[in-house]
């Protein structure tokens, strides 16, 4: 950037260097109190030094309110702009990034994060502590899973997953109230179904801790250890309407298709208590497995009338 940029310009507010060939970016940002707009999009910004050193703390800190960087060279999210606590909007798509820094979290104004075209592998549940955040892209990457905690997002709008590596939904995504777009096309799960059944038997502790909550023994916190006590807060209910049970660690993953916008049926993750809640061999399982099912589908309902667009080809 040329020098004397602040002098020349001292009141600028929005300065766009895309495609210029940029390494690097000098101290004269720091010095801009009323930029709010930083456009830098194909560059070859991502190596030591590409970002001026105290930009947590300058005025620049203080007034920026977009900034995109899409189509550089960075490798990870540069910790420097995790301090760029007043960012409305924030582009790294097309970047070099392989994942997610926990601290995300700490952009609590952003409101519009597009990290698409990346190698991302998975999504940090801490993505999940930004509550003004809108519109979330991670399209073109490499994700596996969505962890459960991405329906805390209750500002979210738009979701757009498509082309990843995605086999199923966690269940929790329908508690995205506010969600009107859902693009999930060029993921396996529109193609296949996938099923895991694996199954940890339970500790002794986790038998205690299930008897303990299933028959509702009483205990004040002066009768146990502190570590129990808190052990014993974090029981599951098995959401198998006949069964009733908990769990802590040990459950099922069972993956079950629901029928979504009356057109398509897609796979979200299930956690029972024990195999016996999806054995077919038990009528009672079997009953309880048909009523689960349709509660998700009465769910998933709700959802697709919530929903504008659900993008899945």
């Amino acid at each position: 950037l040329p020098a004397g940029l602040s002098q020349w310009f001292p009141a600028l507010e929005v300065l766009d260097v895309s495609g210029t060939g940029l390494t690097e970016m000098g101290t004269e940002l720091l010095s801009l109190p009323c930029l709010h707009t930083l456009l830098a999009k194909n560059n070859r910004l991502g190596g030591p030094g590409s970002l001026p050193k105290g930009l947590g703390q300058a005025p620049l800190a203080r007034s920026l309110r977009v900034l995109n960087l899409s189509g550089n060279r960075f490798s990870e999210v540069p910790p420097a702009l995790l301090q760029l606590r007043e960012l409305r909007s924030l582009s790294l798509g097309g970047n070099r990034l392989h994942s997610i820094p926990p601290d995300i979290q700490e952009l609590q104004s952003l409101e519009f994060l597009y990290l698409g075209g990346n190698f991302i592998t998975a999504i940090p549940p801490e993505l999940a502590k930004l509550p003004s955040l809108r519109y979330l892209v991670l399209c073109d990457n490499k994700i596996q899973s969505i962890p459960p905690q991405l329906a805390q997002l209750h500002s979210l709008r738009s979701l757009s997953l498509h082309n990843n590596l995605l086999t199923y939904l966690p269940r929790e995504i329908l508690n995205l109230v506010h969600l009107e777009e859902l693009s999930l096309r060029g993921n396996p799960l529109v193609v296949r179904f996938v099923r895991d059944l694996t199954y940890n038997p339970p500790s002794l502790q986790e038998l205690a801790g299930r008897t303990v909550k299933t028959r509702n023994i009483p205990y004040a916190p002066s009768d146990l250890p502190d570590s129990l006590v808190r052990y014993l807060s974090l029981a599951s209910n098995c959401p198998n309407p006949k069964c009733g049970g908990v769990y802590f660690d040990s459950c099922v993953r069972q993956i079950k298709f629901v029928d979504f916008c009356g057109k398509y049926r897609l796979p979200l993750m299930h956690y029972l208590c024990s195999p016996e809640c999806s054995s077919p061999y038990s009528s009672a399982s079997q009953s309880s497995t048909s009523q689960s099912e349709s509660d998700s589908e009465d769910e998933a309902s709700v959802a697709a009338h919530r929903m504008q667009k659900v993008l899945l080809g």
